[in-house]
């Protein structure tokens, strides 16, 4: 059983009868399991169960203006007295009003705290700067039902990258990656430096792999998931083996041969999919030309003209 599965068996077992106890906040209330965590993911297996795994969920509320803090703080304390245990796993205790990852939460304190827009409404800055696993913890999961509507409103908003902050984020993963694959891999092993070499080939890896999230319009996860979650990935997916492969190769001998073929081989698959998007019209097999063809393509002159870099 996963975490979300877990948390909505809970859920319907007894959070359900227990919210119905608070008819005038029923209107008012989202239930849902999302946030932090490899089980708000649906990744969590048995070794996940050693931290943070336990029947729960959380209770979303508007602010003081809509739900009052008495009102609130009497909903934590029901949730408080909900069974310890359940099927097996045993629930954490909950601080009053808002635990931290579970139990009674502000819609406004959430959004805050992931995206820092309480509304979920980002300026430019943010959604250049805003790591993607932060906004993947603001919309991933499952909400189990949200009658006010604010909740599900402000997650679809979230839900993936405006084009143009896309394309800008693209670009600049592409000119790293090519400058790392296609440039420096190969002078550093000619000056005899395979550290190094291994370093570019890593650099090229990162930036590759977030490159093909952005192709897929979704954001990366948290590094120790992105092997799992390239897999899971529509288009590309199954570069995860190419670049397991390069990570985890030395640099010398024949592999130094092997790893600079397999990384233009990933070059020209993302090529291949910049060009199938329409969104380079560079026609070559250097990457770094196809970064820059993909930042002239942008719309708003205003981030257009930001440094390539400015995203990543």
């Amino acid at each position: 059983m996963t975490g979300l599965e877990l948390s909505r068996a809970y859920y319907e077992a007894f959070g359900r009868k227990a919210l119905e106890e608070f008819p005038e906040l029923m209107p008012f209330m989202a239930v849902g399991l999302f946030g932090p965590g490899s089980e708000c993911l649906g990744y969590d297996d048995q070794v996940s169960r050693d931290h943070d795994f336990e029947p729960g969920f959380c209770i979303m509320l508007p602010d003081e203006s809509v739900v009052d803090r008495r009102s609130a703080f009497l909903l934590e304390r029901a949730y408080a007295r909900l069974p310890k245990e359940f099927m097996g796993f045993r629930r954490a205790g909950i601080a009053p009003v808002g635990g931290s990852r579970r139990g009674v939460m502000r819609i406004d304190d959430f959004f805050r705290d992931k995206v820092g827009a309480p509304d979920g409404v980002l300026t430019l800055s943010q959604w250049l700067t805003l790591p993607g696993l932060s906004l993947l913890e603001a919309t991933n999961g499952q909400v189990f039902f949200d009658n006010y509507g604010l909740l599900t409103r402000i997650r679809s908003s979230l839900s993936a990258y405006p084009e143009d902050i896309r394309l800008k984020k693209l670009a600049g993963h592409l000119l790293l990656a090519a400058q790392a694959g296609q440039y420096n891999y190969a002078r550093c092993l000619s000056h005899g430096e395979t550290g190094a070499a291994q370093l570019a080939v890593m650099e090229f890896v990162r930036n590759a792999m977030a490159a093909l999230f952005l192709l897929n319009n979704t954001y990366m996860p948290y590094y120790k998931w992105a092997f799992r979650a390239l897999r899971a990935l529509p288009r590309l997916s199954l570069e995860a083996e190419l670049f397991e492969y390069l990570i985890t190769t030395g640099c010398d001998g024949d592999a130094a041969g092997e790893k600079g073929d397999v990384m233009e081989s990933v070059c020209a698959d993302i090529i291949d999919e910049l060009a199938n998007q329409g969104i380079t019209k560079a026609a070559c097999g250097d990457l770094e030309k196809h970064a820059y063809s993909v930042n002239d393509g942008i719309t708003d002159p205003e981030i257009r003209n930001l440094h390539i870099l400015a995203a990543v």
